[in-house]
């Protein structure tokens, strides 16, 4: 296999590790995200839709509210009121007030959206081990805990501030 400087046709080595780092993790992410869409665009969903609706399926009959949903979130979106929103006018999931506090509104996923989740728990399966397959058990906990503490900096407290 190709390097990714031969892959970009970078003419130069990197200047630092880091940039090589992150460019393969940027280029590896949008190489799976795009097989991904194309699997959640055949069931008329983008990946924020299928990971509300994932979520929405593990808190049952409590349901969840738009924070909770927002906290849970694999890739954070911006607007979880508008893909909720969108999610309601497929028939995917519903709103409902709180009877408690009026001002809390919790999403539940309908029997429409679970039948969709449910239908691609397989493919998903599949994709996860076509696209990793290759690589041993060991190689992918590696990967795993690498990649959390390559997320370290930007998870704690003062990680925000950081450019």
């Amino acid at each position: 296999m190709a390097s990714l400087r031969q892959q970009i046709g970078k003419q130069h080595e990197f200047d630092l590790p880091e940039e090589e780092v992150y460019l393969n993790v940027i280029r590896t992410a949008a190489l799976f995200t795009s097989e991904f869409n194309r699997l959640f665009k055949k069931q008329g969903l983008g990946e924020s839709g299928y990971n509300v609706l994932r979520i929405l399926r593990a808190a049952g009959e409590t349901g969840r509210t738009w924070t909770e949903i927002h906290r849970d979130l694999v890739v954070p979106a911006p607007d979880v009121t508008r893909l909720v929103g969108r999610l309601d006018r497929d028939g995917f999931a519903r709103r409902r007030r709180s009877t408690e506090d009026r001002r809390v509104i919790r999403v539940f996923i309908t029997p429409a959206g679970r039948e969709i989740v449910d239908r691609l728990d397989e493919p998903i399966r599949e994709l996860h081990r076509a696209l990793l397959g290759h690589l041993s058990p060991d190689d992918l906990t590696g990967l795993s805990r690498l990649l959390e503490r390559a997320r370290e900096p930007l998870e704690s407290p003062r990680g925000s501030d950081t450019p």
